[in-house]
C-alpha cells in the first residue's frame, strides 16, 4: 500500500511540469530602429561596392575615389554591429582551442 502511494506521488511529481499550461513565447520581431539601421548599412555597403566597381572600370578618377571612399567607409563602420554572438563564439573558440603541433606549416 505504501509503495503504491509513493509510486503515485512520484508520477504526479514528474507529470506536474508537463501539465502546466504556459503561454507561448511572444514572437521576436526586430525593432524599427534596428531594421532602419540594417537597411542603411546595406545601402552604404552597396554604394561602396558600386564606387569600387566604378573606380576599377575607370568611370571615376583616383582623386574622386579617394574623396568619396573615406566618408562612406566611416559611415559603414559606424553602422556595422559590434560584439555579435558569432564574433563572441569565434573568440571563445579561438581562445579555448589547442594549438596544432604540426610542423609542416
Amino acid at each position: 500500500m505504501l509503495g503504491a502511494v509513493l509510486a503515485a506521488a512520484a508520477v504526479v511529481f514528474v507529470a506536474v511540469p508537463f501539465l502546466r499550461v504556459k503561454d507561448p513565447p511572444a514572437p521576436v520581431t526586430p525593432a524599427d530602429d534596428a531594421l532602419a539601421t540594417a537597411e542603411e548599412r546595406d545601402r552604404v555597403l552597396a554604394e561602396l561596392k558600386e564606387l569600387e566597381f566604378d573606380h576599377r572600370t575607370g568611370k571615376i578618377t583616383d582623386e574622386d575615389y579617394r574623396a568619396q571612399i573615406g566618408p562612406l567607409r566611416r559611415t559603414a563602420a559606424s553602422l556595422l554591429p559590434t560584439g555579435t554572438a558569432k564574433e563572441a563564439s569565434e573568440q571563445q573558440f579561438s581562445a579555448s582551442s589547442v594549438p596544432s603541433s604540426r610542423s609542416d606549416r
